[in-house]
């Protein structure tokens, strides 16, 4: 393990059963691949009935990408405030992701990055099995308007 879960802690605003990710196996410039175990905890704080459904590794791949911001200085420095903008062709191949007693697999590659934002791709396996892939869209430094919107773009 590269990065465990207090390093992980200290580069995204998640903490205690909130922080998902476990550890980080491998990163560079464009890419980041991280485990994850509490999709296990029937306590986790996205579970429902005890159940982590497969939308919600969303939200571990946008930890990862946060984290792969952290570590990368994303775009020139270290990486301010983002809001979660827009998931695309999200592909869940299982309902949920409790149902695995294996570790989770998150990756992301950085598809684009501009001073307003970051585009990535993500997927969580285990093994060679695919269990949720996608794309996800980053404004940083975005305000929310009142109806908790984000208002920047990216260039």
């Amino acid at each position: 393990m590269l990065i465990g879960p207090a390093e992980i802690q200290a580069l995204i605003p998640h903490a205690g059963d909130m922080c998902l990710l476990a550890g980080v196996t491998h990163w560079d410039p464009t890419h980041i691949t991280c485990t994850a175990l509490s999709h296990r905890d029937p306590d986790n704080p996205l579970a429902h009935h005890g159940k982590v459904h497969a939308l919600s590794g969303i939200e571990f791949a946008a930890q990862a990408m946060a984290v792969h911001g952290g570590l990368t200085g994303l775009v020139g420095q270290r990486p301010r405030a983002g809001v979660l903008v827009s998931v695309r062709d999200v592909v869940a191949r299982v309902k949920y992701l409790s149902d695995f007693a294996q570790d989770l697999q998150i990756e992301a590659e950085q598809l684009m990055a501009g001073d307003n934002g970051v585009t990535y791709s993500f997927s969580i396996h285990i093994g060679d099995q695919e269990l949720l892939s996608g794309r996800a869209m980053v404004v940083l430094d975005a305000a929310l308007d009142a109806s908790g919107d984000a208002t920047g773009a990216m260039s």
